[in-house]
């Protein structure tokens, strides 16, 4: 539940209000960057010590959490993952998995349309324009 309803949406909302959003509203950029880093050091605290999550196995949290925590650059800014470094110690580890190096291939024949138009606004919030 942790990276479902806080890690995962405060991560997102920051990544939003920062690098998305229509108009720069100066109090959500800060609010949300403020509530991923307390969200990050949440977890940098529970993996203290730790390999995993969750027990003594890699389980589906560490696969969710680290969807998120690979995008920390852009959810704190570049560079800023080394301020956790047990998040940073867990990372590394998942990262190492064959599993992630085949998931990440999957990608690197795919082009991804990179430039923030309108086509793309449209697209990824679509909520935002009204029915014609």
């Amino acid at each position: 539940m942790f990276v479902a309803s806080g890690l995962g949406p405060y991560s997102g909302q920051s990544v939003h209000f920062r690098r998305a959003a229509p108009e720069q509203i100066p109090y959500a950029q800060n609010r949300y960057l403020r509530e991923a880093e307390r969200h990050y050091q949440v977890l940098d605290t529970h993996l203290k010590g730790r390999t995993f999550m969750v027990g003594n196995d890699y389980t589906i949290v560490d696969i969710a959490a680290w969807g998120w925590i690979d995008r920390a650059n852009f959810v704190l800014g570049e560079g800023r993952l080394g301020e956790f470094p047990n998040i940073s110690k867990w990372f590394a580890g998942i990262d190492a998995r064959p599993a992630v190096a085949r998931a990440r291939a999957i990608a690197k024949d795919l082009t991804f349309k990179r430039e923030m138009d309108e086509e793309a606004r449209r697209n990824l919030f679509p909520t935002n324009y009204a029915v014609a």
